[in-house]
């Protein structure tokens, strides 16, 4: 009976694992064969904003808080920048051991608009773009913040999928990561905050 309950919960396992690939590899055909190649260019070049962005936005919150004093903005810079820090680095990690191939290595009619040749698993454009959105949406609590943050990060995982280089399950790893690296470096600089407060 045991055997018999082991093999159905693997059986089971297998092929819910088989048909969530599935799925997966369907959206992204779906996105990247049928898609307008006008938008190759422009697609293109969001992806390449994320880097950039993800970077000046912490740095320039951190250089402004310097020059003029503000010990908030300091703070609000440095937290960003941790949150960015932790995120790219536990994409790295799980990139070198999961080592998943680009989606047009393993199916041939994936058309890569650029090409890439590390790990698939989980898109690091991705995970910068949504931990870059979530520090600032947490930082300045606003709709007028959060709507284009989040309009970008989105863009920017879209653009992933219409270029060819991820698979959909790559995109939504690397946007928890991101946006749980964020909220979890928010929430550890509140509760030092206010361990700080207590000791005064």
């Amino acid at each position: 009976m045991l055997k018999i309950s082991i093999t159905f919960i693997i059986s089971l396992f297998l092929s819910f694992n088989l048909l969530a690939q599935n799925a997966d590899i369907d959206l992204l055909k779906n996105i990247n064969v049928n898609r307008n190649q006008n938008l190759d260019k422009p697609l293109k070049f969001i992806s390449e904003t994320v880097y950039p962005v993800s970077l000046a936005m912490p740095i320039g919150l951190l250089g402004i808080g310097f020059i003029k004093h503000d010990k908030i903005l300091q703070q609000k810079g440095l937290v960003a920048l941790t949150s960015l820090t932790i995120s790219m680095g536990t994409t790295y990690v799980l990139k070198k051991i999961i080592d998943r191939q680009r989606p047009s290595i393993t199916y041939p009619f994936i058309q890569p608009v650029i090409v890439e040749t590390n790990g698939s698993f989980p898109s690091g454009h991705t995970t910068a773009a949504f931990a870059t959105a979530t520090s600032f949406t947490l930082a300045y609590p606003k709709w007028y913040v959060a709507v284009p943050a989040y309009t970008w990060a989105s863009m920017v995982a879209y653009s992933r999928l219409h270029l060819g280089v991820h698979y959909p399950s790559d995109i939504l790893g690397g946007a928890i990561i991101g946006a749980g690296s964020a909220w979890l470096s928010h929430k550890a600089n509140r509760w030092l905050q206010k361990k700080e407060q207590r000791k005064k």
